[in-house]
């Protein structure tokens, strides 16, 4: 009963007082509001990122789905309340084209997340990859 009280008064503090205070909102939302509203959200995108990100909230939140710990489990919904609260709301995220990731982010991250986030770049470098002239193909 006693981690029941403390679970709840850590998850006030950081409803109270969010981990980034200029890019968050005040208050988490729980997993399946948030995770409507990501993907709500992603319908604006242009059709490649909403496929793109529409399968990795799905798979991120399934992996997570589990989670016992309430310090990842609040990790884990403020950082994508940030994230939701960056994307843009209504017909402008069809010009959404991302932001830059901070390199003091990348200094924090283990090697197993760098190694991850590398293979999202690699994944991702063909969907934004400018339509070749179309003679390559052709000419072989």
């Amino acid at each position: 009963m006693a981690l029941r009280a403390s679970v709840v008064r850590l998850a006030e503090s950081v409803t109270a007082r969010p981990l980034n205070l200029q890019q968050a909102s005040a208050a988490l939302l729980p997993p399946i509001p948030l995770y409507r509203n990501i993907l709500r959200a992603h319908r604006y995108l242009p059709s490649d990122m909403r496929s793109l990100g529409d399968v990795y909230v799905k798979a991120e939140f399934r992996r997570h789905q589990k989670i016992d710990n309430p310090l990842h489990i609040i990790g884990f919904l403020s950082q994508w309340k940030l994230y939701l609260d960056e994307l843009p709301a209504g017909p402008e995220g069809q010009h959404f084209k991302g932001k830059k990731l901070d390199p003091t982010l990348i200094e924090k991250m283990s090697p197993e997340q760098v190694g991850q986030l590398y293979e999202v770049m690699q994944a991702t470098k063909g969907v934004w990859r400018p339509p070749s002239d179309g003679n390559s193909d052709s000419d072989s």
